[in-house]
């Protein structure tokens, strides 16, 4: 093997017996460390190692040499397994969205850092710097379910370096003087509201104010009276096929309902209907005389579902929430709440927990609350003779 030394012996450059190009190699800050120069000639390969040597030795005297990981290295096999090991498990979007924030926030701010410089106050400066750019940029800061998502990208990145042995120990990523939650609802429509709705989107397929549109407002309609009467969460309607949807007659309640065959965030799971959920069902296979694998609602009719809102002064509830297609899945589990549903069956029914309707849905419910359990007064006992004397 050819060995040149140079730098008063700092630096060695040679070339392996089984190599075209000459490598490099030196000890500093108790390590030794090379590369390749990817260079023939010889004369190349020194100017090469001369420059790869004083940048390492002026990063050492600027302490920026790392002798550990990197957060850009664990985000890098992080990224590797998650996509692997959630495969079929959790949605594509949701991964995407996962990577997203490790790609747009996470690897520009912590990226460059030893994994042990990734300490509770280097924490707390994300979460300072990510307020104040998102201020500047947008002029309001991100949500509190924006942050939290975003720490929680990153403890999963830590755990990955934490389970590889790059990492001792996992940070405390808590954020600190948090106080307790305020109790939120999500935003609904009332018996009324709901009423509004569906009366201004029917107006719209009866008299289009844009005929050549008639199909979008019909659609619209019944996406309306389908999301409410089912529950599903806008993704799963917009995966839904015909062939995952039959008309049945159940047995329990002698009513003709839906079927439903779901697959969403949770995997695939089942939702049966509310009869208002059938004709709807029937006016799309009517109308679009689809096949089995075609889907429901292939177009999502977002902005036609704004401008209706807004002409009906319906966007926002009271607590100035923005209602989205979201909210008439919301809609569906509190007027089934308010009628007395069975809070565990409608937990099943909308692949959800009960935890999550108690927290975001009964809390806000009167009806919820029981006033002959509540106004129970005690009986004092009557006074004997004796007391009277």
């Amino acid at each position: 093997m050819a060995d040149h030394i140079m730098m008063g012996g700092k630096v060695h450059v040679y070339k392996r017996d089984n190599s075209r190009y000459w490598q490099c190699s030196t000890y500093l800050s108790g390590k030794n460390r090379r590369t390749s120069t990817k260079q023939e000639s010889l004369a190349q390969a020194k100017d090469f190692a001369e420059d790869w040597y004083l940048e390492l030795r002026g990063k050492s005297r600027a302490g920026e040499l790392k002798d550990e990981k990197t957060f850009k290295v664990a985000a890098a096999q992080f990224e590797r397994e998650y996509e692997i090991i959630t495969e079929g498990q959790r949605s594509p979007m949701h991964v995407k969205g996962t990577m997203d924030k490790l790609h747009l926030h996470l690897i520009p701010f912590f990226g460059e850092m030893g994994l042990s410089e990734i300490t509770p106050g280097q924490v707390q400066e994300y979460r300072i710097h990510r307020r104040e750019k998102s201020v500047a940029e947008r002029g309001k800061p991100p949500s509190r379910s924006t942050m939290h998502k975003e720490i929680v990208a990153l403890r999963q990145t830590l755990k990955t370096a934490l389970r590889h042995g790059w990492l001792q120990y996992l940070p405390d990523l808590s954020e600190p003087y948090k106080t307790s939650g305020k109790i939120s609802h999500r935003a609904w429509f009332s018996a009324e509201e709901y009423k509004q709705l569906y009366e201004a989107t029917r107006r719209r397929v009866q008299n289009p104010p844009r005929p050549r549109y008639k199909w979008e407002y019909a659609q619209l309609h019944d996406f309306v009276l389908f999301m409410a009467n089912t529950g599903l969460r806008p993704d799963e309607a917009w995966r839904l096929e015909y062939r995952d949807v039959q008309i049945i007659e159940d047995d329990s309640t002698d009513e003709t309902i839906l079927e439903i065959e779901v697959r969403g965030k949770r995997g695939i799971g089942f939702c049966k209907s509310m009869t208002g959920a059938v004709r709807p069902f029937e006016r799309l296979k009517e109308r679009n005389a689809p096949e089995p694998s075609d889907l429901l609602f292939p177009k999502r009719h977002r902005e036609l579902f704004n401008i209706i809102l807004k002409e009906e002064e319906l966007k926002f509830d009271r607590d100035g929430q923005t209602r989205t297609a979201y909210s008439l899945r919301h809609t569906y589990i509190c007027l089934r709440l308010m009628e007395g549903a069975d809070i565990y069956q409608i937990a099943k029914n909308c692949r959800t927990s009960v935890e999550m309707i108690e927290k975001y849905y009964a809390s806000h419910i009167s009806t919820s609350l029981d006033a002959a359990a509540i106004n129970v007064r005690k009986q004092k006992p009557k006074k004997t003779n004796k007391e009277k004397d």
